[in-house]
């Protein structure tokens, strides 16, 4: 659930203006707002409508649940944000690439992206607001300038904003073509074809909300595969996601009936039912899943240019890849 919105720092406020689109007519204002400004979440948005930033053809906003009509102006003034009150921490973080608009890190497993119950420090934000001395939009934001995120057990590149402006573009283009997001993962088996692609909706599991699975009504997903090395009961995977959903690699691979080893919500133990025991051994020594995100494509925000970020398979995974070949 995201807290808010991502918003740069300046000392007066950030005005900005839509029209509202054919497909929003009739809709409710602060859902159609989540469709304009998609960095944002409904429950920020709403509390803007609620303190009179937002107008509707040039009359202030009444209520959250007014209807707007297609050709109708809305505009937010996004108010400049309270000072950062998260704590910077030094802690270990590799910078793949550094300039003023987006820094690139590879992140480590184990380490969470931001604060949350349970984890209210040591996570990437109070790295960043260590190790990254420009970055803005931190003001009373616990994810400031994060584009995306990956599982605290998930290792490889991520992208992370230095200002509203490029957040906002990386954010609208991170599910379309011009973004690259691939994948290494070792699961189970070996998956049949060697390549394909899983088109399955997920969806919060009902049985378990703590889970998401493969389901009717879910949202669409996506995911390209390649076996690019089998090994001893397992095979090594590139995935390539062609959208953006929750444990989306996760769910996908479980759901075709090779998961992730090592993962504790969608795989377990299975390396209990593989007769030879060093193997086994080999399996159950790696502690979290294993799932790298080895390469990431985007469009600069500012310049345009495609740029690719690499990061190598870290030693826990690439011990195991060597152990069972």
């Amino acid at each position: 659930m995201r807290s808010g919105c991502i918003r740069i720092l300046r000392p007066v406020s950030n005005l900005r203006a839509h029209i509202v689109r054919p497909e929003h007519d009739g809709a409710r204002l602060d859902r159609a707002l989540v469709e304009m400004y998609p960095e944002c979440s409904r429950s920020f948005l709403a509390r803007l409508i609620a303190e009179g930033h937002v107008r509707v053809d040039t009359a202030v906003a009444g209520k959250a649940s007014q209807r707007v009509a297609a050709g109708q102006r809305v505009e937010v003034e996004f108010p400049p944000p309270a000072p950062a009150s998260i704590e910077s921490q030094d802690l270990p973080l590799r910078v793949l690439f550094d300039d003023e608009d987006l820094v690139v890190i590879d992140k480590p497993a184990g380490l969470v992206v931001h604060p949350a119950a349970g984890h209210r420090d040591r996570t990437l934000v109070n790295a960043l607001l260590f190790h990254v001395h420009d970055l803005s939009g931190v003001g009373g934001e616990l994810r400031p300038g994060i584009v995306h995120r990956l599982d605290k057990d998930t290792s490889g590149v991520m992208v992370i904003a230095k200002n509203d402006e490029a957040h906002r573009k990386l954010t609208a283009a991170w599910n379309s073509d011009s973004i690259r997001k691939e994948y290494v993962a070792v699961v189970y088996g070996t998956p049949e074809p060697i390549r394909g692609t899983i088109d399955a909706p997920i969806g919060r599991d009902p049985r378990n909300r703590k889970r998401m699975t493969v389901l009717k009504s879910g949202r669409r997903a996506i995911t390209d595969y390649e076996v690019i090395e089998r090994l001893r009961g397992v095979s090594v995977v590139r995935c390539r996601l062609r959208s953006g959903r929750t444990h989306q690699i996760r769910v996908h691979m479980k759901h075709i009936g090779h998961p992730i080893v090592g993962d504790p919500v969608y795989s377990g133990p299975q390396w209990r039912g593989i007769p030879d025991k060093r193997i086994q051994k080999a399996l159950a020594s790696l502690p979290r899943q294993a799932l790298h995100a080895a390469r990431l494509t985007i469009v600069h925000p500012r310049t345009g240019a495609t740029m690719t970020f690499e990061a190598e398979v870290p030693v826990d995974m690439a011990q195991l890849i060597v152990a069972l070949r």
